[in-house]
């Protein structure tokens, strides 16, 4: 494959969420770096919000995966009050915080690591000479509004949550918010002029917002989506990779009695419904530029996760932080093998007819695969 060079290497970046699963996201990042690609905007969904926001402070794959080895993710599970109780303590979390655990480890980690970097507000994302607000911001990050059923796109959103000037917004804070799975995490309450708003994941309106940076006419370069799915939408567990099933495991610190009581039935509900993303069909203009990996069946809140099968703990068939790393890669290197941005470019110039289209752009894909040096242009 030719080496990307100049501006035809550009491309903007969309994460799914998918909660712990973002490590295979990492993965699939560390390919396109590899191969040349010039990220220029990143967007993204709770776990895909982390992932966009340490990519937009500058971190590079090599140091997004010592992060991923390095960061013990059960410290995410930082429990409230009412969670240290036993029994009932998760079911009174609940009622009381609207979560089991808190989101303060997690939103002090993310902190941290964007201060190594001089980045801490949406203002050091900035781009001075650029109008459209699709693109001021190199970052733009999905959150839901409970209060007012809506989703917001922060920074653009920014004053819906009482900032007048977005440039002031922690980063942090807004990635905090877009993480927030209903229920596991405590939400982010703002209390603003007009009464309190609600703020919780993201991927509860949007999970894939990869049309974020989608443009009128046809795009300077392309926007890559990179989504988790569920290697087994049937359900039959011997389609699972390998051929081996994998139950999903217990809530960490959850007693049997609590995990088949209303606590139990509300987690297992949330987990449905965000992991319902990862079953959806992709038409149209979606499908062509969507790097789908492979989830290996590990779901949203799996914080246990070992990260080799060199971990304590290790059970044999087990996923890792590793394999979801290596999925990661795979898919990505798959997707790039047949990419072509001048047959997607073609196939869904503006104005053109899109319905029905799959088939054909796919087709085209696939039968004139060219170099990218070739294929791309800004």
């Amino acid at each position: 494959m030719a080496e990307a060079d100049g501006a035809a290497n550009k491309v903007d970046l969309v994460f799914q969420g998918g909660g712990v699963k973002g490590i295979a996201l990492v993965g699939a990042y560390s390919v396109l770096e590899a191969e040349g690609y010039e990220v220029q905007n990143v967007a993204g969904a709770s776990a895909g919000a982390i992932v966009a926001s340490l990519i937009a402070a500058g971190y590079d794959a090599a140091e997004l995966k010592d992060i991923l080895v390095q960061t013990p993710f059960t410290d995410f599970l930082d429990p409230t009050w009412e969670t240290r109780l036993k029994p009932g303590g998760l079911l009174l979390s609940i009622l009381e915080e609207w979560g089991m655990y808190r989101g303060e480890f997690a939103r002090q980690w993310l902190e941290t690591l964007l201060s190594k970097k001089g980045t801490t507000t949406f203002g050091d994302l900035r781009d001075p000479w650029e109008t459209d607000p699709r693109w001021t911001y190199r970052l733009q990050v999905v959150v839901s509004d409970v209060t007012h059923h809506r989703m917001l796109l922060l920074p653009r959103d920014a004053a819906d949550i009482g900032y007048a000037d977005p440039d002031r917004l922690p980063i942090a804070d807004a990635v905090r918010m877009s993480m927030s799975i209903p229920l596991f995490f405590e939400p982010v309450i703002h209390k603003g002029d007009g009464g309190d708003v609600v703020l919780v994941d993201g991927g509860m309106l949007s999970n894939f917002p990869v049309w974020i940076f989608d443009s009128d006419g046809e795009p300077r370069w392309p926007t890559f989506g990179l989504k988790l799915v569920d290697p087994n939408p049937s359900g039959d567990p011997a389609t699972a990779p390998g051929g081996s099933a994998r139950a999903a495991p217990p809530h960490p610190g959850v007693e049997d009695a609590e995990r088949h009581g209303l606590a139990w039935f509300l987690h297992g509900l949330v987990s449905t419904l965000t992991d319902a993303h990862d079953k959806e069909y992709l038409e149209r203009d979606d499908f062509v530029r969507t790097i789908t990996i492979s989830n290996l069946g590990v779901k949203t809140t799996e914080f246990t996760l070992p990260a080799s099968t060199d971990a304590p703990g290790y059970r044999p068939g087990e996923p890792t932080i590793e394999d979801l790393y290596e999925s990661g890669r795979a898919a990505a290197t798959q997707f790039l093998a047949t990419w072509d941005f001048e047959a997607y470019r073609a196939a869904f110039r503006s104005g053109a007819p899109q319905p029905s289209r799959r088939e054909a752009v796919v087709a085209r894909l696939h039968r004139e695969p060219t170099s990218r040096s070739q294929s791309r242009t800004a």
